[in-house]
Protein backbone atom coordinates (compact mmCIF):
# COMPACT_ATOMS: atom_id res chain seq x y z
CA UNK A 1 0.00 0.00 0.00
CA UNK A 2 1.21 3.19 -0.71
CA UNK A 3 1.72 5.82 2.28
CA UNK A 4 -0.54 8.79 2.09
CA UNK A 5 -0.96 11.46 4.59
CA UNK A 6 -3.85 11.75 6.92
CA UNK A 7 -6.27 14.43 8.61
CA UNK A 8 -9.27 14.83 10.79
CA UNK A 9 -11.05 17.94 10.56
CA UNK A 10 -13.12 19.15 13.59
CA UNK A 11 -15.86 20.93 11.12
CA UNK A 12 -17.40 20.29 7.59
CA UNK A 13 -16.10 23.02 6.51
CA UNK A 14 -12.32 21.89 7.17
CA UNK A 15 -13.21 18.99 5.78
CA UNK A 16 -14.85 20.49 2.59
CA UNK A 17 -11.33 22.64 2.10
CA UNK A 18 -9.20 19.50 2.43
CA UNK A 19 -10.61 17.43 -0.10
CA UNK A 20 -10.61 20.61 -2.82
CA UNK A 21 -6.00 19.11 -3.02
CA UNK A 22 -5.81 16.39 -5.50
CA UNK A 23 -5.78 12.91 -4.27
CA UNK A 24 -7.65 13.48 -1.57
CA UNK A 25 -10.63 10.53 -0.30
CA UNK A 26 -12.64 11.15 2.54
CA UNK A 27 -12.62 7.95 5.06
CA UNK A 28 -15.03 7.04 7.30
CA UNK A 29 -16.00 3.43 8.05
CA UNK A 30 -13.29 2.56 5.00
CA UNK A 31 -14.45 -1.29 4.72
CA UNK A 32 -14.40 -0.99 0.93
CA UNK A 33 -11.54 2.12 0.33
CA UNK A 34 -9.11 0.54 2.92
CA UNK A 35 -9.42 -2.44 0.50
CA UNK A 36 -9.25 -1.06 -2.56
CA UNK A 37 -6.16 0.49 -1.24
CA UNK A 38 -4.78 -2.71 -0.37
CA UNK A 39 -5.22 -4.02 -4.02
CA UNK A 40 -4.22 -1.04 -5.13
CA UNK A 41 -6.96 -0.18 -7.13
CA UNK A 42 -6.80 3.14 -5.82
CA UNK A 43 -3.57 5.49 -4.18
CA UNK A 44 -4.91 8.28 -2.15
CA UNK A 45 -2.22 11.00 -1.72
CA UNK A 46 -3.94 11.94 1.46
CA UNK A 47 -7.19 10.68 3.38
CA UNK A 48 -9.74 13.05 5.54
CA UNK A 49 -11.38 11.32 8.23
CA UNK A 50 -15.08 12.23 8.56
CA UNK A 51 -16.00 10.25 11.50
CA UNK A 52 -15.77 13.56 14.13
CA UNK A 53 -18.50 15.56 12.07
CA UNK A 54 -21.98 15.84 13.68
CA UNK A 55 -23.15 13.32 10.95
CA UNK A 56 -24.93 9.77 12.97
CA UNK A 57 -28.27 11.49 13.69
CA UNK A 58 -31.57 9.52 12.57
CA UNK A 59 -34.12 11.67 12.94
CA UNK A 60 -37.73 12.14 12.07
CA UNK A 61 -38.75 15.22 9.78
CA UNK A 62 -42.24 17.07 9.32
CA UNK A 63 -42.09 14.97 5.96
CA UNK A 64 -40.46 11.81 6.87
CA UNK A 65 -37.09 10.47 8.12
CA UNK A 66 -33.40 11.80 7.90
CA UNK A 67 -30.30 9.71 8.38
CA UNK A 68 -26.86 11.35 8.86
CA UNK A 69 -24.00 10.37 6.29
CA UNK A 70 -21.93 8.95 9.22
CA UNK A 71 -24.98 7.03 10.57
CA UNK A 72 -23.26 3.09 10.85
CA UNK A 73 -25.41 0.50 8.72
CA UNK A 74 -26.41 -1.38 11.94
CA UNK A 75 -27.26 1.71 13.70
CA UNK A 76 -30.06 2.02 11.12
CA UNK A 77 -31.14 -1.44 10.75
CA UNK A 78 -32.22 -1.63 14.17
CA UNK A 79 -33.67 1.85 14.50
CA UNK A 80 -37.02 2.17 15.58
CA UNK A 81 -37.78 4.79 13.52
CA UNK A 82 -36.90 3.06 10.51
CA UNK A 83 -38.38 -0.32 11.58
CA UNK A 84 -41.77 1.60 12.04
CA UNK A 85 -42.04 3.20 9.50
CA UNK A 86 -39.49 2.23 6.62
CA UNK A 87 -38.92 -1.59 7.22
CA UNK A 88 -37.47 -2.19 3.31
CA UNK A 89 -34.45 -0.39 4.53
CA UNK A 90 -34.27 -2.34 7.32
CA UNK A 91 -34.46 -5.72 5.58
CA UNK A 92 -32.21 -4.80 2.46
CA UNK A 93 -29.93 -3.34 5.54
CA UNK A 94 -29.68 -6.57 7.13
CA UNK A 95 -29.08 -8.45 4.07
CA UNK A 96 -25.76 -6.59 3.18
CA UNK A 97 -22.70 -7.72 4.20
CA UNK A 98 -21.74 -9.21 7.61
CA UNK A 99 -22.71 -8.37 11.36
CA UNK A 100 -18.99 -6.99 11.63
CA UNK A 101 -18.98 -4.66 8.35
CA UNK A 102 -22.43 -3.72 9.34
CA UNK A 103 -21.31 -2.20 12.49
CA UNK A 104 -18.17 -0.08 10.56
CA UNK A 105 -19.95 0.84 7.36
CA UNK A 106 -21.59 4.06 7.61
CA UNK A 107 -25.24 5.48 4.96
CA UNK A 108 -22.53 7.41 2.92
CA UNK A 109 -19.86 5.04 2.68
CA UNK A 110 -22.99 2.80 1.40
CA UNK A 111 -23.53 5.08 -1.40
CA UNK A 112 -20.10 5.41 -2.42
CA UNK A 113 -19.05 2.03 -2.52
CA UNK A 114 -17.85 0.48 -5.55
CA UNK A 115 -18.46 -2.63 -7.91
CA UNK A 116 -17.15 -5.98 -6.27
CA UNK A 117 -16.21 -6.96 -10.49
CA UNK A 118 -13.10 -9.42 -10.54
CA UNK A 119 -11.54 -7.25 -13.21
CA UNK A 120 -12.27 -4.12 -11.50
CA UNK A 121 -10.09 -5.36 -8.08
CA UNK A 122 -7.45 -7.12 -10.67
CA UNK A 123 -4.88 -4.54 -11.07
CA UNK A 124 -3.40 -7.13 -13.58
CA UNK A 125 -6.79 -7.07 -15.87
CA UNK A 126 -8.13 -5.06 -18.48
CA UNK A 127 -11.32 -2.45 -16.67
CA UNK A 128 -12.51 0.68 -18.06
CA UNK A 129 -13.32 2.16 -14.70
CA UNK A 130 -10.38 1.36 -13.09
CA UNK A 131 -8.10 2.85 -15.93
CA UNK A 132 -10.24 4.82 -18.70
CA UNK A 133 -9.73 3.58 -22.27
CA UNK A 134 -8.12 -0.09 -21.53
CA UNK A 135 -11.13 -2.28 -22.35
CA UNK A 136 -13.67 -4.56 -20.28
CA UNK A 137 -12.69 -7.42 -19.08
CA UNK A 138 -15.53 -8.97 -18.41
CA UNK A 139 -16.97 -8.32 -21.45
CA UNK A 140 -15.75 -11.70 -22.85
CA UNK A 141 -14.61 -13.02 -19.39
CA UNK A 142 -16.71 -14.75 -16.66
CA UNK A 143 -19.19 -12.18 -16.20
CA UNK A 144 -21.92 -14.33 -14.38
CA UNK A 145 -22.00 -11.18 -11.54
CA UNK A 146 -23.13 -8.44 -14.22
CA UNK A 147 -25.24 -6.53 -15.82
CA UNK A 148 -28.78 -7.38 -17.71
CA UNK A 149 -29.63 -3.67 -17.84
CA UNK A 150 -28.25 -0.18 -18.96
CA UNK A 151 -25.08 -1.42 -19.65
CA UNK A 152 -22.50 -1.07 -22.67
CA UNK A 153 -19.31 -2.13 -24.08
CA UNK A 154 -17.61 0.21 -22.04
CA UNK A 155 -18.59 -1.47 -18.37
CA UNK A 156 -20.94 -4.23 -17.67
CA UNK A 157 -20.44 -3.96 -13.39
CA UNK A 158 -22.88 -3.64 -11.31
CA UNK A 159 -23.45 -1.36 -8.04
CA UNK A 160 -23.10 -3.90 -5.49
CA UNK A 161 -25.34 -2.03 -2.35
CA UNK A 162 -28.63 -3.76 -1.10
CA UNK A 163 -29.29 -0.01 1.19
CA UNK A 164 -28.88 1.72 -2.48
CA UNK A 165 -31.70 -0.74 -3.96
CA UNK A 166 -34.02 0.01 -1.19
CA UNK A 167 -33.52 3.53 -0.64
CA UNK A 168 -34.06 4.08 -5.01
CA UNK A 169 -37.60 2.38 -4.06
CA UNK A 170 -38.20 4.24 -1.24
CA UNK A 171 -37.57 7.77 -3.46
CA UNK A 172 -35.40 8.92 -1.07
CA UNK A 173 -33.57 12.10 -1.44
CA UNK A 174 -29.40 12.70 -1.35
CA UNK A 175 -28.46 15.66 0.53
CA UNK A 176 -25.06 17.04 -0.34
CA UNK A 177 -22.61 20.11 0.55
CA UNK A 178 -20.09 21.94 -1.10
CA UNK A 179 -18.61 25.22 -1.20
CA UNK A 180 -22.05 26.90 -2.56
CA UNK A 181 -23.56 25.17 -0.25
CA UNK A 182 -26.28 22.43 -0.25
CA UNK A 183 -28.33 20.57 -2.77
CA UNK A 184 -30.47 17.57 -2.70
CA UNK A 185 -30.58 14.76 -5.64
CA UNK A 186 -33.14 12.29 -6.02
CA UNK A 187 -31.77 9.11 -4.94
CA UNK A 188 -32.62 7.15 -8.14
CA UNK A 189 -30.77 10.05 -10.28
CA UNK A 190 -27.42 9.93 -7.80
CA UNK A 191 -25.62 6.87 -9.38
CA UNK A 192 -24.89 6.88 -13.15
CA UNK A 193 -25.18 4.25 -15.70
CA UNK A 194 -21.56 3.41 -17.79
CA UNK A 195 -22.12 5.57 -20.79
CA UNK A 196 -18.59 7.26 -22.38
CA UNK A 197 -17.52 7.53 -18.68
CA UNK A 198 -17.56 4.53 -16.59
CA UNK A 199 -15.07 5.57 -14.19
CA UNK A 200 -17.67 7.49 -12.62
CA UNK A 201 -20.18 5.66 -10.31
CA UNK A 202 -21.73 8.73 -9.02
CA UNK A 203 -23.21 12.50 -9.64
CA UNK A 204 -20.83 13.86 -6.47
CA UNK A 205 -18.60 16.45 -7.32
CA UNK A 206 -15.08 16.09 -6.15
CA UNK A 207 -15.25 18.66 -3.55
CA UNK A 208 -18.79 17.97 -1.96
CA UNK A 209 -19.69 15.67 0.96
CA UNK A 210 -23.05 13.43 1.41
CA UNK A 211 -24.38 14.98 4.97
CA UNK A 212 -27.52 12.39 4.88
CA UNK A 213 -30.14 11.27 3.01
CA UNK A 214 -34.46 11.99 3.51
CA UNK A 215 -36.17 9.43 2.96
CA UNK A 216 -40.16 11.00 2.61
CA UNK A 217 -43.30 9.57 4.15
CA UNK A 218 -45.17 6.58 2.23
CA UNK A 219 -48.01 4.06 3.60
CA UNK A 220 -45.40 0.86 2.47
CA UNK A 221 -44.81 -0.39 5.78
CA UNK A 222 -47.47 -2.78 6.10
CA UNK A 223 -46.72 -4.53 2.72
CA UNK A 224 -42.92 -4.43 2.02
CA UNK A 225 -40.22 -6.48 1.14
CA UNK A 226 -36.47 -7.24 0.64
CA UNK A 227 -35.49 -10.49 -1.29
CA UNK A 228 -31.87 -11.25 -2.26
CA UNK A 229 -30.88 -14.12 -4.48
CA UNK A 230 -26.65 -14.95 -3.56
CA UNK A 231 -24.43 -18.01 -3.71
CA UNK A 232 -23.76 -17.98 0.27
CA UNK A 233 -26.58 -17.10 2.72
CA UNK A 234 -23.88 -15.70 4.78
CA UNK A 235 -22.02 -12.99 3.36
CA UNK A 236 -22.46 -12.46 -0.75
CA UNK A 237 -23.29 -9.63 -3.14
CA UNK A 238 -26.66 -10.47 -4.56
CA UNK A 239 -27.20 -11.93 -7.95
CA UNK A 240 -30.14 -10.53 -8.02
CA UNK A 241 -32.21 -8.53 -5.39
CA UNK A 242 -35.90 -7.21 -5.24
CA UNK A 243 -36.87 -4.18 -3.00
CA UNK A 244 -40.73 -4.29 -3.22
CA UNK A 245 -43.85 -1.80 -1.63
CA UNK A 246 -46.90 -2.38 -2.33
CA UNK A 247 -49.94 -0.15 -1.18
CA UNK A 248 -53.22 -2.35 -1.24
CA UNK A 249 -57.05 -1.81 -0.50
CA UNK A 250 -59.59 -3.86 -0.19
CA UNK A 251 -57.39 -6.77 -2.40
CA UNK A 252 -56.06 -4.07 -5.25
CA UNK A 253 -53.23 -2.23 -5.43
CA UNK A 254 -53.18 1.06 -5.05
CA UNK A 255 -49.33 2.30 -5.36
CA UNK A 256 -46.40 -0.01 -5.70
CA UNK A 257 -42.49 0.66 -5.59
CA UNK A 258 -40.18 -1.84 -7.50
CA UNK A 259 -36.26 -1.65 -7.44
CA UNK A 260 -33.66 -4.04 -8.57
CA UNK A 261 -29.70 -4.70 -7.56
CA UNK A 262 -27.45 -6.86 -9.19
CA UNK A 263 -28.51 -6.36 -12.54
CA UNK A 264 -27.13 -2.64 -13.37
CA UNK A 265 -24.40 -0.37 -12.65
CA UNK A 266 -27.25 1.47 -10.15
CA UNK A 267 -30.08 0.90 -8.71
CA UNK A 268 -32.44 -0.12 -11.25
CA UNK A 269 -35.96 1.33 -10.54
CA UNK A 270 -39.08 -0.39 -12.30
CA UNK A 271 -41.30 2.16 -13.01
CA UNK A 272 -42.98 0.72 -15.66
CA UNK A 273 -43.79 -2.13 -13.98
CA UNK A 274 -44.83 -0.03 -10.78
CA UNK A 275 -47.09 1.33 -12.81
CA UNK A 276 -48.62 -1.30 -14.43
CA UNK A 277 -49.61 -3.21 -11.12
CA UNK A 278 -51.89 0.30 -9.97
CA UNK A 279 -55.55 -1.30 -9.78
CA UNK A 280 -54.59 -4.65 -10.66
CA UNK A 281 -55.71 -7.00 -7.78
CA UNK A 282 -52.88 -8.40 -5.50
CA UNK A 283 -52.41 -11.78 -6.96
CA UNK A 284 -50.06 -14.14 -8.46
CA UNK A 285 -50.67 -13.36 -11.93
CA UNK A 286 -50.69 -9.42 -11.88
CA UNK A 287 -47.22 -9.62 -10.15
CA UNK A 288 -45.72 -12.37 -12.84
CA UNK A 289 -47.13 -9.73 -16.11
CA UNK A 290 -45.49 -6.78 -13.90
CA UNK A 291 -42.38 -8.73 -13.74
CA UNK A 292 -42.28 -9.36 -17.57
CA UNK A 293 -42.79 -6.03 -18.71
CA UNK A 294 -39.79 -5.54 -16.00
CA UNK A 295 -37.54 -7.35 -17.88
CA UNK A 296 -38.05 -5.37 -21.20
CA UNK A 297 -34.79 -4.41 -22.56
CA UNK A 298 -32.81 -6.72 -20.43
CA UNK A 299 -30.06 -8.22 -22.00
CA UNK A 300 -27.49 -11.07 -21.06
CA UNK A 301 -24.43 -11.93 -21.55
CA UNK A 302 -22.03 -15.51 -22.08
CA UNK A 303 -22.31 -16.51 -18.35
CA UNK A 304 -24.86 -14.70 -16.43
CA UNK A 305 -27.90 -15.80 -18.88
CA UNK A 306 -29.70 -17.33 -16.48
CA UNK A 307 -30.36 -13.90 -14.53
CA UNK A 308 -33.57 -13.66 -17.58
CA UNK A 309 -35.23 -16.25 -15.92
CA UNK A 310 -34.06 -15.37 -11.94
CA UNK A 311 -35.03 -11.80 -12.40
CA UNK A 312 -38.53 -12.19 -13.14
CA UNK A 313 -38.68 -15.17 -11.00
CA UNK A 314 -37.09 -12.98 -7.92
CA UNK A 315 -39.47 -9.82 -8.76
CA UNK A 316 -42.72 -12.22 -8.51
CA UNK A 317 -41.62 -13.96 -5.61
CA UNK A 318 -40.73 -10.43 -3.40
CA UNK A 319 -44.31 -8.88 -4.53
CA UNK A 320 -45.72 -12.12 -3.05
CA UNK A 321 -44.25 -11.52 0.23
CA UNK A 322 -44.94 -8.12 -0.27
CA UNK A 323 -48.72 -8.80 0.00
CA UNK A 324 -48.44 -11.43 1.92
CA UNK A 325 -49.54 -14.55 -0.26
CA UNK A 326 -46.59 -16.52 1.09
Amino acid sequence: MKQFQYTRPATQQAALEAITKPGTKFIAGGTNLVDLMKRGVTAPDKLVDINHLPLKSISQTPNGLRIGALALNSAVAENELVLQHFPLLSMALQAGASPQLRNMATVGGNMMQRTRCTYFYDTTMTCNKRAPDTGCGALEGVNRMHAIFGANPQCIAVNPSDMCVSLAALDAVVIIAGKKGERRIPFTEFHRLPGEHPEMDNHLGKDELITGVEIPENSFAKNSYYLKVRDRQSYAFALVSVAAGLVISDGIIKQARLAMGGVAHKPWRLFDAEKSLIGKPASEESFKQAAQIAMQGAKAYQYNSFKLKLAPATITEALKHAAGLV
